[in-house]
């Protein structure tokens, strides 16, 4: 197995331009150097939205309720194209289980991991499906646990406990909300 750390991503201006590349972990540590993301929320057919758990050994926000699945697309990679791989990697789900995901816009945001400084810098474009069939089979090293809730409830969680989350959650929720 590749260790993800290693991995390229893309580099990027204020305006989401490429301007380059560098590892993953060369991306994260401080100061945190921007680069082209993205979240993934799947809905099951009652509106419900797919959380996972962020597994204990993830690097950064490890531990904390997320959106379904992250990731970072390979330098020159589509969007769509990473998503879709990921998540079949992260979480079992293969793309015969799906809609086809489309991007539902962009959540620009910064953000510090207060338990080791690693910072997230991200151009997230928001991914949105429907899981149709199925079920999802996390991988452990990546997820520790899943859950299906409602939007009302995933905000009120929050606003309840926001140290259980990831900082970016309700913003990729808000941008996957708006109506085209």
């Amino acid at each position: 197995m590749r260790d993800r750390e290693q991995l390229p991503v893309e580099l990027v201006d204020t305006d989401g331009n490429a301007t380059g590349d560098c590892s993953v972990a060369e991306a994260h540590r401080p100061p945190g150097r921007r680069h082209r993301a993205f979240s993934v929320w799947l809905t099951d057919p009652t509106g419900r939205l797919l959380l996972q758990q962020r597994a204990a050994g993830k690097t950064r926000f490890a531990g904390r309720w997320s959106n379904t699945c992250c990731g970072h697309p390979a330098p020159g990679e589509p969007v769509i194209a990473a998503a879709t791989r990921r998540l079949a990697d992260e979480l079992g789900v293969a793309p015969t289980m799906i809609t086809p995901v489309t991007e539902s816009g962009i959540y620009r945001y910064r953000a510090v991991d207060a338990s080791n400084a690693y910072v997230e810098d991200e151009w997230d474009h928001v991914v949105v499906g429907r899981l149709l069939s199925g079920v999802p089979r996390p991988d452990p090293a990546e997820v520790a646990r899943i859950d299906w809730v409602l939007p009302t409830q995933l905000r009120r969680a929050v606003d309840a406990a926001p140290e259980e989350y990831t900082p970016w959650l309700l913003g990729v929720l808000d941008v996957a909300s708006t109506p085209d």
